[in-house]
C-alpha cells in the first residue's frame, strides 16, 4: 500500500490523480496544489508546483512512498534531483534529462546527433545575428525561444516583419525572460500534428496510443494559441503501423541517445510530430504528460498506471506491458470568457453533476468555495474543465462529450466544436 504525492493543478494532474485511484494499492493520494476536482478524489496541499523545498516537506511529513510531478516548470527546477537526494521515489527526468523540453538547442542536438528526423534550425544568441538570417531567407519561419515559455515561446511567421518581430519579442523586449536569450530559426513544417508519448527508464520504451490536440482558441483552427483546446485518441489517420514507426525512428533513438550521453530518462517522454508528405518530423520533445493529450489518453489505460509509474521509478520497464481499451476517447475543454487573452474568475459552475456516470469531467482552473455551509466549485483559470468521454468509435465518444459539455455552464463559458470532427 502507498501513500502518492501529484504536483500540479491542472486537468493533467486531475487525469493523473483519478487514475491513480483506481489502483488498489493506493491509499492516500495528496496533490499540490490541486483543484476542486482533485479534492473530490484526494487531499490538496496548498503548495505551489514550484515550490520544491515546500514539496519535499510535505513528502516526508505524508511519508510518501511516490512523488509524480506533473508540469515541466518543477522538472526543469531540478526537483527529481532534490527528491532522489533525500532517498525519495519521484517519477520524472532529472534537470539534466529535462532540458529536452527545457531547452531547444539542447533537444535539437541530441536529434542531430541521434539521427532523429526534425526540421532544419539555425540557433542564435544575438539579435543582429537573427535579423541578418532573416533577411538572407525567404518565409516561412518558426521562431522558438529556447527556454520554457509556458507554451507561447514558439511563432509561426508568415512574413519577414513577423519574424523579425518575434525575434525583438524574444531576445530584445525579453518578453519570455531568460527564456529568449538564444533562439532558433526554424524550418516551417507542414502536414498533421500528433502527439507521441511513452513511457521512458533508461533505453526501456513502453508507448502509449497516440492522440492529436486543438491549439487554436476557435474552430477551424482559427484565433489565438491556446494551452489546447481539446483531444481525440486514437487518430483513425494515424494507425498503429505509423505509431511503430514513429516510435522506432524517434522515441527509442533518443532514449539510448540520453542514455549513451550520460543522461539517462526516466518519465515521460512526449514528441509532437508533423506528419509531412516526406515523413513524421519532430516539432520538439516534452518531458512530460502532455495536457488536454493526458485526458483522452489516460482513460484507455487498462492497466494499473502505479504499477506502470513503480515499474519507470525502479528500471523494471521492460518486465510490464501496458494494456490498452480498445475505444476511442474525445475531450473538450471548457474555457473562461475572453481566454487566452484576458479573463474573470470566480464564477459559479453548474451541471457537474448532470453528466453522465460513464463520462468525466476533468478539473484546471477550479477552486472551490463555501456559501453558508454548501461547498460550490468556482472558475480560477483559462482552461477550466475536460469533458471526455469513450467510446466504440470516435464518432460515438464525441458525441457523448458534447452532449455532455451542454449540461455545464459557467458565465463566460466557450468550446470548440468541432474536436474530432474531422479525425
Amino acid at each position: 500500500m502507498m501513500n502518492i504525492l501529484v504536483v500540479g493543478s491542472g486537468a493533467r494532474e486531475h487525469t493523473i490523480a483519478w487514475k491513480l485511484a483506481q489502483s488498489p494499492r493506493a491509499t492516500d493520494i495528496f496533490v499540490a496544489p490541486g483543484n476542486a476536482g482533485t479534492a473530490r478524489i484526494a487531499r490538496n496541499l496548498r503548495i505551489k508546483a514550484t515550490d520544491i523545498d515546500a514539496l519535499l516537506k510535505a513528502a516526508k511529513e505524508h511519508h510518501v512512498d511516490l512523488t509524480v510531478v506533473g508540469p515541466e516548470g518543477p522538472l526543469a527546477g531540478g526537483i527529481v534531483d532534490r527528491f532522489r537526494a533525500e532517498g525519495l521515489a519521484v517519477f520524472g527526468p532529472t534537470r539534466e534529462a529535462a532540458q529536452i523540453e527545457a531547452s531547444k538547442v539542447f533537444s535539437k542536438g541530441i536529434m542531430q546527433r541521434a539521427g532523429i528526423p526534425t526540421g532544419f534550425a539555425d540557433i542564435f544568441s544575438d539579435a543582429t545575428a537573427a535579423r541578418a538570417h532573416i533577411a538572407e531567407h525567404a518565409p516561412p519561419y518558426v521562431v522558438k525561444a529556447d527556454g520554457l515559455a509556458a507554451g507561447k515561446g514558439v511563432t509561426i511567421c508568415r512574413t519577414r516583419d513577423e519574424a523579425l518581430k518575434a525575434v525583438h519579442d524574444a531576445m530584445e523586449a525579453r518578453v519570455f525572460g531568460a527564456a529568449g536569450d538564444r533562439v532558433l530559426i526554424e524550418e516551417c513544417l507542414s502536414g498533421r500534428e500528433v502527439s507521441l508519448h511513452a513511457f521512458v527508464s533508461g533505453e526501456s520504451v513502453q508507448p502509449m496510443p497516440s492522440a492529436c490536440d486543438y491549439k487554436r482558441v476557435s474552430d477551424g483552427d482559427k484565433g489565438q494559441n491556446t494551452g489546447g483546446m481539446g483531444a481525440y485518441s486514437p487518430p483513425g489517420w494515424f494507425n498503429t503501423a505509423d505509431e511503430a514507426r514513429a516510435h522506432g525512428n524517434v522515441t527509442l533513438p533518443v532514449a539510448r541517445a540520453l542514455a549513451a550521453e550520460g543522461t539517462p530518462y526516466c518519465g515521460v517522454l512526449y514528441p509532437g510530430l508533423m506528419v509531412t508528405p516526406h515523413g513524421a518530423r519532430v516539432l520538439e520533445f516534452n518531458c512530460r504528460f502532455g495536457d488536454p493529450e493526458t485526458q483522452v489518453i489516460l482513460p484507455r489505460l487498462r492497466s494499473d498506471l502505479l504499477d506502470i509509474l513503480l515499474a519507470v521509478v525502479e528500471g523494471r520497464l521492460d518486465r510490464v506491458r501496458a494494456e490498452w481499451r480498445q475505444e476511442a476517447c474525445v475531450g473538450v475543454v471548457l474555457a473562461s470568457g475572453g481566454y487566452p487573452g484576458p479573463y474573470k474568475t470566480g464564477f459559479p459552475i453548474h451541471g457537474l453533476d448532470d453528466v453522465d456516470k460513464d463520462v468525466m469531467v476533468f478539473h484546471a482552473g477550479t477552486r472551490l468555495t463555501t456559501s453558508k455551509g454548501v461547498r460550490q466549485a468556482v472558475t480560477d483559470g483559462g482552461r477550466v474543465l475536460t469533458v471526455a468521454a469513450l467510446g466504440r468509435t470516435l464518432a460515438e465518444a464525441r458525441r457523448k462529450a458534447y452532449d455532455n459539455v451542454k449540461r455545464i455552464q459557467f458565465q463566460g463559458c466557450h468550446h470548440r466544436n468541432d474536436i474530432a470532427a474531422k479525425a
